[in-house]
């Protein structure tokens, strides 16, 4: 996993992770990027410092993220609610009825839900447009 400083064209600043430098790439390629503050598409990586720990500080706890500023919750939530409310929730089938609609042995609707990180590498990495979401589904399918 990679962690990218993101900014966007109307400037907002956030952090997202990726499975790998690669998948970011197909990912902006596809045009799968958008902005966690106000949705737009124009989604760069930032200058970012890496972590680096010292040697006297290694025993030490690392501090917790920053708590999110209210005015940046908002969004996010607002996703949830589009994403539940126009895709259907497929479960734990996410990665083979995404792969299907790919294909095109499937009709392709909006879903959202589960994979693994094996599942999720797979399909990035067959250029099957699929997006991390910032949050955890609701519902669960039985």
């Amino acid at each position: 996993m990679i962690r990218y400083a993101l900014k966007c064209s109307e400037g907002h600043v956030f952090e997202s992770w990726f499975q790998s430098a690669s998948a970011f790439d197909v990912l902006e390629k596809a045009g799968h990027l958008s902005c966690a503050v106000c949705g737009v598409s124009d989604v760069k990586k930032s200058l970012m410092a890496p972590q680096v720990v010292a040697d006297k500080d290694k025993d030490k706890a690392p501090e917790p993220l920053a708590a999110e500023p209210a005015d940046q919750a908002d969004p996010i939530a607002e996703m949830r609610r589009a994403v539940e409310e126009n895709a259907t929730y497929v479960g734990g089938k996410f990665a083979q009825k995404a792969r299907d609609m790919h294909e095109g042995s499937a009709p392709e609707e909006s879903i959202y839900g589960e994979a693994n990180a094996q599942e999720a590498r797979a399909l990035i990495e067959d250029g099957v447009p699929v997006v991390p979401l910032p949050f955890k589904p609701k519902q669960k399918l039985q």
